[in-house]
């Protein structure tokens, strides 16, 4: 379809909060009947008017279908106002507690988010993940259509990267060999091996708090590794899926969990569960390798 073929249509904003029509129940079906309306990826709602301890009721609760990843919805017809600020946050703590399980996310939703609260959420959103959402009513002809519009985006943590200041501090081998084992040491060898197994051209890097991989002296770090004492920790950076969590489970690798604040999983691994589970490995590493260089 051309600019040609479309006709031009002027559009009249909706007050929701002024109109006995459009309430919070009917946005809340909208949302319902297509979450993609947010913004936010492709979403299932879990419940509505959640009931939360001592709390309240939380508006809907939302989960990414890709993902182990939930979101609590507060809306607010009108001019945001402190107590759904607050009301927003407590849902999310309540919701993190009851479910670590799964990576959580506060949204908040009202037709006015003025800058004085955009300062505010701003703040907590270094250390709460939080998105406000602005929402917009217009009509255009005989049809009713809302807007979303994210003023906020959810923080995300910096990543694991060259120009990362004090935990890329340089290092060298014999740095990590003084502040681990020997085994742990041995094992990493082990993981290198694998890493160039997938691409011969890579190469480790060492620093003070990890030991990152380059390719032709580009960081490359879809894969860091920790050696301590007694194991080595290596943490592919991939996005949790119920896929990845089935064959961690299945591996029988004991003590791995998700990071979700960095966006990757972490292994601990000795030269016995290495040797045991070579292959295992690889395909992780393999799969982390591919999401980088998606």
């Amino acid at each position: 379809m051309s600019i040609g073929d479309l006709s031009f249509a002027r559009f009249e904003r909706i007050s929701l909060r002024g109109s006995s029509s459009f309430t919070e129940k009917w946005v809340e079906d909208r949302i319902i009947d297509d979450p993609t309306l947010l913004g936010l990826g492709k979403l299932t709602m879990i419940q509505r008017q959640r009931s939360q301890p001592r709390a309240g009721r939380l508006d809907l609760l939302l989960q990414d279908l890709d993902s182990k990843r939930r979101y609590e919805v507060e809306l607010q017809l009108g001019k945001l106002d402190e107590s759904h600020l607050i009301r927003a946050v407590e849902y999310w703590d309540i919701e993190r507690k009851r479910y670590p399980q799964y990576q959580h996310c506060a949204v908040l939703i009202a037709e006015d988010i003025t800058s004085r609260f955009l300062n505010v959420i701003s703040l907590f959103n270094g250390a709460i993940p939080l998105i406000a959402l602005q929402i917009q009513a217009v009509k255009v002809g005989s049809s009713v259509s809302l807007i979303f519009t994210k003023v906020v985006d959810e923080l995300t943590r910096g990543l694991v990267d060259g120009d990362e200041e004090d935990a890329a501090a340089p290092a060298d081998r014999s740095y990590w060999e003084k502040n681990s084992s020997i085994s742990s040491m041995t094992a990493f060898d082990n993981i290198v091996s694998l890493v160039k197994e997938i691409d011969p051209l890579i190469t480790p890097k060492f620093n003070k708090v990890y030991i990152g991989f380059e390719k032709n002296r580009e960081i490359v770090n879809f894969v860091t590794c920790r050696p301590q004492k007694a194991r080595l920790k290596i943490e592919p950076r991939l996005p949790q899926s119920d896929e990845t969590d089935a064959l961690l489970t299945q591996s029988q690798i004991d003590g791995w969990d998700y990071d979700g604040s960095w966006g990757r999983y972490r292994l601990p691994l000795t030269g016995a569960i290495l040797a045991d589970k070579r292959d295992f490995v690889k395909t992780i590493l393999k799969k982390a390798y591919d999401e980088h260089f998606a």
